[in-house]
């Protein structure tokens, strides 16, 4: 990456966090922030000894969004740029900073504070589970540009609201607390401290069998909207037969029957 935009700690245990860390700027979005994050979501996609990721802003802020003024066209960050696609991928460079987080196999844990904007609440969105103080700031901010979100949501949010409350959010860019927000679906837990409590639930998800939990995100992430039941019924079978009589199958029946700790090997 061309510039230091992301600080990745790895933990003994398998949990790996990811910390935005522009905290002078909001972690606003520039283009060195934009590279590094494409190149840490493949990165951590890519390593077998990852079970749990755990994702937050330095700072007083989460992310807020673009940084218009360093998206300058013409030096290979401006905003047509992001646009651009690779040939084979089905996301643009903007889109990949949020939807690449599904692409990682493993949980992804988001942590949010403060301002939680445009393409930072599309980043967020990107995770499996979302923590937020009572008084974040979150919001679809992009109409106030006038312009729509681009940056994956269309892979995210119907997940997590019906139609109604996101044509809502979308149409008037108005900002929601994180109490609200998690009325509306939009984060999982509302906590005082949301980076500790995305550390200890990620620390108990990589507690458990790494092959079982890297099936379980698979058969979510490709089952939970647009696939016919036959497709859907089918991978759950699929991944069953995988996981049976496997060793860390085996190593979590034996250590429960003993009551002891499981001692669990990453994937190949």
């Amino acid at each position: 990456m061309s510039e230091h935009r992301i600080r990745v700690d790895a933990g003994d245990s398998g949990v790996v966090t990811v910390a935005l860390d522009r905290g002078e700027k909001h972690n606003a979005l520039d283009p060195a922030m934009f590279d590094a994050l494409v190149e840490v979501t493949g990165r951590l996609a890519a390593d077998r000894s990852v079970r749990a990721v755990v994702l937050y802003g330095e700072g007083k802020s989460f992310c807020s969004g673009l940084d218009t003024g360093s998206l300058g066209a013409g030096d290979g960050g401006g905003p047509r740029d992001l646009l651009a696609r690779e040939e084979g991928d089905i996301a643009n460079r903007a889109q990949r900073v949020a939807y690449d987080w599904s692409r990682i196999p493993v949980p992804v844990i988001a942590a949010i504070t403060g301002n939680c904007f445009g393409g930072g609440l599309q980043i967020a969105l990107g995770a499996d589970i979302r923590f937020a103080t009572p008084d974040a700031r979150l919001s679809i901010m992009e109409v106030v540009w006038g312009l729509v979100p681009d940056m994956g949501i269309t892979q995210s949010l119907p997940r997590l609201v019906g139609l109604d409350v996101a044509k809502e959010l979308t149409f008037t860019g108005r900002i929601v607390s994180g109490t609200e927000a998690h009325a509306l679906g939009l984060v999982t837990h509302v906590v005082d401290d949301p980076l500790a409590a995305a550390k200890e639930l990620a620390r108990e998800i990589a507690s458990r069998s790494p092959h079982a939990v890297r099936a379980a995100k698979r058969l979510y992430e490709q089952t939970w909207t647009g696939s016919d039941p036959a497709s859907a019924l089918a991978l759950e079978s699929e991944l069953q037969v995988e996981l049976m009589g496997s060793p860390n199958q085996m190593e979590a029946v034996a250590a429960g029957k003993a009551g002891r700790v499981p001692v669990f090997v990453d994937p190949d």
